[in-house]
């Protein structure tokens, strides 16, 4: 029982390391920047090994902003719903940064991250280059 019960408390331990050690980025632009933290998951990790990267995001319905990554990342859980702030995949190579709350049709989104700053720099009409980099 003694045993059971210290071998449940380090696998705890170990599964909560991950979790406790967020990946953070920094999404940078001639509006501002704004710090993300990233969920745990295959694109995420992908997305990380690919950084830093640069790209051209244009505005779409008003919601969002959406760029083409240069590579693919790995298939992930999807959902419908998102809030201002989410940062997403929308199919294999598309990231997106959205500005306000809302929902999108199925399949969904792969949903890599939260910002943390004020990402309503990115409400506003018109394409934007970012750049997007780990926060050391």
């Amino acid at each position: 029982m003694h045993r059971s019960l210290l071998l449940a408390a380090g696998l705890a331990l170990a599964s909560t390391g991950n979790a406790m050690a967020q990946d953070r980025i920094v999404i940078a632009s001639e509006w501002g920047k704004v710090t993300a933290e990233l969920v745990d998951n295959a694109a995420t990790r992908a997305l990380v090994r690919s950084l830093p990267v640069t790209l051209q995001m244009r505005d779409h319905l008003r919601q969002e902003k959406t760029g083409a990554l240069p590579e693919p990342l790995p298939a992930a859980a999807r959902r419908r719903a998102f809030a201002a702030g989410t940062l997403g995949l929308w199919g294999s190579d598309d990231f997106v940064v959205y500005y306000r709350k809302g929902q999108v049709p199925q399949p969904g989104i792969v949903v890599l991250g939260k910002v943390t700053g004020d990402v309503s720099i990115f409400d506003r009409p018109g394409a934007i280059t970012v750049r997007i980099e780990r926060l050391r």
